[in-house]
């Protein structure tokens, strides 16, 4: 049947059971696909423009606002005479031909991004451009779908209980998505892949759509009722699904920083958390659904899910920092990461599945509490979505850049309840709400019963213990063995300084140990600074990628001729109150006038900035933890490498620990792609063993002079004496840590997978082995391991004294400190 034929049509077929769960199908679908953008989409603008909680604010505020302006264009612009169903398909393959030109078109963006971009303001402006352009289309598309398909039904309580099962629809599709995603398609294959999937999905919902729209007819409102003035009793309905979005997507800001530091801020983690509180949207939006069905009250309910809100709030505060912490979970037990995941979607499931079903029945009943028969649908939903968006996009920005940064996710929280049972009382004492006329003093009492249930459950809400920012997953392991000297919460990570009895200390970033002044840990932090030095022989300008303890960084201050120093840290907070913890350790770095500080993701800095160095050393975060990977692709050490002056050295940590084969063997082959004469030096147990590992190279073959090189030590007293401290003095100490050299390890890396922008597989397989211990990784290397005839020159004496020093093999016993948590 044509559109043409269509219009007119009585509606009486609109909310008939038999096509209705098709329709049902369609947002479930699109939610599908709608996740697996999501996901492929902000990994892709990520690479461009950094994951600074800047960055991913800017980032989220494009990709929702899109959405909002969506909900509220779409019944504009969009005649009413059309039928949904079509104006539904025409949009589904509207954000198809998006992902599509997103895909390929996105690198020329970058490079215009890359070109123009400043720092400062200016920079933040231009990331909000680049964004838009990309994000922008196909959101607002994807936000126009449910108000389209809203003129669909009418204004009947079973039409608006059908638009709650359509939001449900979608939020099922979602979790889906967001599973399928990150479990499966990006882990397995590419981003590519991904998105031809999700495209696939878009033509299919397309083609069922336009299917239903010959066999339905489109309600028509006359046309008389096009332009209604502005429902005033709705204004409270608005005002509380405003801050039912704030709070949502504030609370799952905070949650997600929490959770990842007890599960694992893996990219498998994040999938859990997103799914576990989508499913929670999808189970309350069915809930309210049928509740709009049948109550007479709907704003009263509307209310209620609020005051649930609060409490469900504090229930997931609770567990986070009174219980979960506690629970005598050793995940190293565990012999593969799937148990793991199962404890891990319990644990998710338990603390953000109460407040999310009430977050899910909210949009349903205040749909039904403003739905007058004569308004149009599209405008009610749209506007209602609109709202919901608004105070979406304003809990993320200013919990995640404000909140969080400045008191923290306890506050943070208490915020939360407080902000839910406003919500409440708008409802219950607005005198314009339609549905919930009440006396003066029993408006009173309902908003001072509201009040006293915020104070009290506010006042339950406590800071997340000093154990988790600290130790994160292997809290059960580790409780108790520490006096805690710092703590805090930062815009980007939860930090930590902590004290263990003999005086080592530790410095913690979400969960893990990042630097300490024990020995193994010193002697790597000094052996990627002093290695980087020593084989440039005349290093004036050093990139260092991480401060960490500063202790890497401080190394340089030893060589007079090293002129600039530039840092580039994520995490404000790490220079300004870790580093005074490890001043002699670092030579207090932070207050030297050589040094520059850049608080950016650096990789946003290396693919922005002009300068070019002498030495760029990176130690980031281990490579399960989500985002870093993209410190390990070969996009990456591409863009390193035309940052190096000529005759300059990269230096990169890899970590044998917390790691399997197939992620090391990435790691490696990765970076010898880039640079084909790299070499890899060990930071060694005292018999031998290996416990974690740095590349070394230049664009050239790397070239040693142990006689020059040892006269260049004695020159440098400072640096021997800072040698010494870590069992790496003179030429011996130094040349005892080689194993091994691109050329050697090919056979062994013959079957690496290369880490690119375009799959980031490190981040996958690295996220599966966060639980691997396996010591027979670095005997493996050592096997394939060749006295470096070439490497050695214009010193036979000094070449053969070397020899059986460089090609030592260790003792068996290898000690089983893998067994815990590594203290890097």
């Amino acid at each position: 049947m044509s559109e043409r034929k269509n219009r007119g049509r009585p509606a009486a077929v609109v909310t008939s059971p038999p096509m209705l769960p098709w329709v049902l199908l369609l947002f479930v679908g699109s939610g599908a696909a709608a996740l697996v953008y999501e996901v492929v989409w902000f990994q892709l603008i990520q690479l461009i423009i950094g994951a600074t909680a800047v960055s991913l604010g800017v980032l989220l505020a494009t990709f929702m606002g899109g959405m909002c302006i969506g909900s509220l264009l779409m019944p504009r612009f969009v005649p009413r005479d059309r039928h949904p169903l079509r104006v539904y398909a025409q949009l589904e393959l509207g954000v198809g031909a998006c992902g599509l030109l997103i895909l390929f078109g996105l690198p020329a963006l970058g490079h215009l991004y890359v070109a123009n971009v400043g720092s400062g303001f200016a920079g933040i402006i231009f990331r909000g451009v680049l964004c838009g352009i990309c994000l922008l289309p196909p959101t607002v598309l994807m936000g126009a779908t449910l108000p389209a398909v809203s003129r669909w039904v009418d204004n009947s309580p079973e039409g608006v209980a059908w638009l709650g099962f359509f939001y449900g629809g979608n939020i099922a599709g979602a979790v889906f998505g967001s599973l399928v995603s990150g479990f499966y398609l990006l882990r397995v294959y590419d981003m590519a892949t991904a998105t031809y999937v999700a495209i696939v999905v878009n033509v299919a919902v397309a083609a069922l759509a336009f299917v239903l729209a010959t066999r339905t007819a489109a309600r028509v409102p006359p046309a008389a009722k096009e332009k209604l003035a502005f429902d005033r009793g709705a204004l409270p309905t608005y005002v509380a699904t405003a801050l039912s979005g704030m709070t949502a997507l504030g609370a799952e800001v905070i949650w997600t920083r929490i959770l990842a530091l007890l599960l694992g801020a893996t990219v498998y983690t994040f999938s859990i958390i997103a799914a576990s509180f989508l499913a929670g949207l999808g189970i309350g939006s069915s809930v309210g659904a049928r509740l709009a069905r049948t109550s007479k009250r709907p704003g009263l309910l509307l209310a209620g899910s609020q005051v649930g809100v609060g409490l469900g709030v504090a229930w997931a505060a609770a567990l986070v920092s009174r219980a979960f912490p506690y629970w005598p979970i050793d995940p190293a037990l565990a012999t593969g990461p799937w148990f793991n995941f199962q404890i891990d979607l319990l644990r998710s499931m338990v603390a953000v599945l109460p407040a999310a079903c009430f977050w899910g029945a909210s949009f349903p009943l205040a749909i039904a509490a403003i739905a007058p028969r004569s308004q149009d649908p599209a405008r009610l939903v749209g506007g209602l979505y609109a709202a919901n968006t608004i105070g979406a996009v304003l809990g993320a920005l200013v919990f995640s850049l404000f909140v969080i940064p400045t008191f923290g996710t306890a506050t943070g929280q208490q915020l939360l309840v407080w902000l839910a049972l406003a919500a409440a009382i708008v409802m219950l004492v607005w005198p314009a709400v339609a549905d919930a006329p009440m006396p003066f003093a029993r408006r009173a009492a309902a908003a001072a019963g509201a009040l006293v249930i915020a104070a009290i459950t506010a006042s339950t809400i406590i800071p997340i213990p000093p154990e988790l920012i600290a130790y994160g997953r292997q809290i059960a392991t580790f409780r108790g063995e520490a006096n805690y000297l710092y703590t805090g919460e930062g815009l980007n990570s939860s930090i930590a300084v902590s004290e263990q009895e003999g005086g080592v200390r530790n410095f913690h970033v979400s969960g893990k140990v990042e630097a300490s002044t024990e020995i193994h840990d010193m002697r790597l932090q000094r052996l990627l600074g002093h290695m980087s030095a020593l084989m440039n022989p005349h290093p004036k300008t050093v990139l260092v990628v991480g401060f960490g303890a500063g202790v890497t960084a401080g190394s340089f201050l030893l060589y007079p001729e090293v002129e600039r120093i530039v840092i580039c840290e994520i995490e404000p907070l790490i220079p300004q109150r870790v580093a005074p913890y490890f001043t002699n350790e670092n030579y207090d770095i932070v207050h030297n006038p050589k040094v520059q500080i850049v608080y950016d993701d650096a990789r946003h800095f290396i693919l922005t900035t002009h300068e070019k160095f002498d030495v760029i050393t990176s130690d980031p975060i281990h490579p399960w933890v989500k985002g870093a990977a993209s410190l390990y692709t070969k996009d990456y050490f591409e863009l390193v490498k035309q940052h190096l002056n000529p005759g300059g050295v990269v230096t990169q940590w890899v970590p044998l620990y917390q790691s399997s084969e197939d992620v090391i063997k990435s790691e490696m082959a990765t970076f010898f792609d880039v640079f084909p004469w790299g070499t890899i030096w060990s930071n060694q147990y005292a018999n031998g063993g290996g416990y974690d590992v740095i590349v070394l190279a230049k664009p050239e073959p790397l070239q040693i002079d142990p006689s020059a090189l040892d006269a260049r030590l004695k020159s440098h007293p400072m640096v021997a004496a800072a040698l010494d401290q870590v069992e790496l003095g003179g030429i011996d100490g130094l040349m005892a840590t080689y194993a091994g050299n691109a050329r050697d390890l090919k056979p062994w890396l013959a079957d690496a997978q290369v880490n690119t922008d375009r799959n980031l597989r490190l981040e996958y397989l690295a996220g599966m082995a966060n639980n691997v211990y396996d010591a027979q990784i670095y005997e493996d290397i050592l096997s394939y391991r060749k006295f470096p005839e070439d490497m050695l020159i214009r010193s036979p004496e000094a070449k053969e004294r070397l020899r059986p020093i460089m090609t030592k093999l260790p003792e068996s016993d290898q000690p089983s400190a893998v067994s815990g948590q590594p203290s890097h």
